[in-house]
């Protein structure tokens, strides 16, 4: 397989790696909030308390898998 092929297959999977992060991570944030609508103690739901830093993590990860995914295709179509 030659580097354009190689670059065109990781950008493949990086961009579905990492629209999968970002869905995962949109998915994560949701239903921690529904969580905490759904609590008797209103003060989690106002201050946010315990924090929980992963749904946020899961979605940059995402978009850096898009970005990086996105790159390699781009560097696939050069080589070509």
């Amino acid at each position: 397989m030659s580097i354009s092929g190689w670059c065109f297959t990781l950008g493949i999977l990086f961009v579905l790696i990492g629209v999968g992060f970002f869905i995962w991570g949109k998915k994560e944030a949701h239903d921690y909030e529904l969580y905490l609508v759904s609590c008797r103690d209103l003060r989690e739901f106002m201050e946010r308390t315990p924090e929980r830093p992963e749904p946020g993590a899961l979605k940059h990860g995402g978009i850096i898998g898009m970005v990086l995914g996105v790159w390699l295709l781009v560097a696939g179509l050069f080589f070509l």
